[in-house]
This record gives structure tokens, C-alpha cells and sequence, in this order.
């Protein structure tokens, strides 16, 4: 079943919201410590991600021109517009408001290598292991971010299964629409840009600095048809 790493994805994060609005009663300073502990890792993670890339100007440019086209999108305003309706229609719990949860949560757990490969491997090969490891990460990260912005995080599962379930059902067919060395390039150069996104995050996780990551992501798009470009170029010059 080509959706089963996607769902165990899914669940794990809804059981680590239920935990930690259960556990909401963490000491304050030890949330805020523990925030700290997870916004350096994100930074560390989308550090090293970073750093992947085979040619760093395909980066530049994907991040430029990506993040022109969030502005001009407004997908940061329109995420946390959705995330002010969640709110609207469930409640703010006290905790935290439904919109931040569901917004970080979602900009974390979505974007990034893992899911990708993960849901490539999961349609490609039947092999859903990074998609579990990533799923465990996802859960605990969800645990403590329920106890800190509150139970908007759940909501976050949603968009997590859409995106993963929609790159495995579609990589059930890749073998057959892309090739392999281009499909490996641009893993590589979507990794680098993913890790600067990731890296932001972790800024943002911090409080100390507000980016609009999500007007970042259409650079994961201009990265696909940049390598896609420069293959054909290359392939064919």
C-alpha cells in the first residue's frame, strides 16, 4: 500500500497534538527551554540540508524568484487565513491560537527533504521507512508544540497527508515520466532549498524573529523547472 507510510505520518502527529494538550501542564521555563532545544535542531537540520547543493546558484535563484512569487501570492497571509478560520470554527484553547499552531506546525512537518524522498520511496519502491522515521520526529516535534501553541497543531496532519499521499500516488508513475539522473539532481538542489526554508523555521521557532517561510515555498517549484532547464541543456548540447 503505497499510502501507508503517508498515514502513519499523519497519525503519529494527531496522537503527539492529543499528548501534548494533554500534557499542557509542562512547567512554562521548561517549554520555553525545550522550544529553544527544538528551534536550534530545525536550524541545525536545515543547515546541513543546506549545505547539498551541487550548485549553489540554482539555489539563489530558485530562493529570488520563489520568494518574489510568494509575495505576490500572499501564501503566508493566505495560511494563516485558513488558519484563522480553523480557529474561528474550533475555539482558541488558552494554550495558544489555532492559527500559529497550524501554520508552524505545518510549515515544518511539510516542508523538507524527507517527506519527499520519503513519499518517492514510499510510491517508487514500496519502502516506507523514512516516512516512519520521519513520522516518529514529526510526532514528538507535535507533542511539544501542542503544549506551546496549542492544539492548532493537529490540524497540521491534513496537509501533511495531502502533500505526501499526493507525491506517492504520482510517484507510483515517475519511473515512467522522469528520469533518473534528473529526478536525482533535483532531490539535491531541493534539499539545499528546502534547508534554507527549515533553517528560517527555526528562527521563527525562537520568538526573537518573524519570516514569512511560507512565501518561500514556491522555490521548491522554480527549483523543479530550473534543474529540469539546465538537464535538457546539458542532455542535449
Amino acid at each position: 500500500m503505497f499510502l501507508l507510510g503517508t498515514l502513519v505520518n499523519g497519525v503519529l502527529i494527531i496522537i503527539g497534538s492529543l499528548l501534548g494538550k494533554w500534557l499542557n501542564r509542562i512547567p512554562e521555563s521548561m517549554k520555553v527551554t525545550v522550544m529553544f532545544a527544538i528551534s536550534l535542531t530545525v536550524m541545525v537540520l536545515g543547515l546541513q540540508m543546506g549545505l547539498k547543493s551541487d550548485n549553489f546558484l540554482i539555489v539563489i535563484l530558485s530562493m529570488v524568484i520563489g520568494t518574489v512569487i510568494g509575495e505576490l501570492m500572499q501564501l503566508e497571509e493566505k495560511l494563516n487565513d485558513l488558519g484563522g478560520w480553523l480557529e474561528k470554527k474550533v475555539g482558541s484553547n488558552g494554550t495558544g491560537s489555532i492559527s500559529e499552531g497550524f501554520v508552524t506546525a505545518t510549515l515544518i512537518f511539510v516542508i523538507g527533504a524527507m517527506a519527499i524522498i520519503g513519499a518517492l520511496d514510499s510510491g517508487i519502491r514500496g519502502d516506507h521507512a523514512v516516512l516512519y522515521t520521519k513520522g516518529i520526529i514529526d510526532g514528538f516535534t507535535a507533542l511539544i508544540l501542542t503544549t506551546t501553541l496549542g492544539i492548532g497543531v493537529i490540524f497540521s496532519a491534513v496537509p501533511v497527508l495531502i502533500y505526501e499521499g499526493s507525491i506517492a500516488a504520482f510517484a507510483t508513475q515517475i519511473n515512467q515520466v522522469i528520469p533518473h539522473a534528473l529526478m536525482t539532481q533535483f532531490i539535491n538542489e531541493m534539499t539545499s532549498v528546502g534547508g534554507i526554508m527549515i533553517f528560517a523555521i527555526g528562527l521563527n521557532l525562537t520568538g526573537k524573529i518573524k519570516i514569512k517561510v511560507a512565501n518561500f515555498l514556491p522555490g521548491i517549484v522554480v527549483t523543479a523547472i530550473i534543474v529540469t532547464i539546465l538537464y535538457y541543456y546539458h542532455r542535449f548540447l
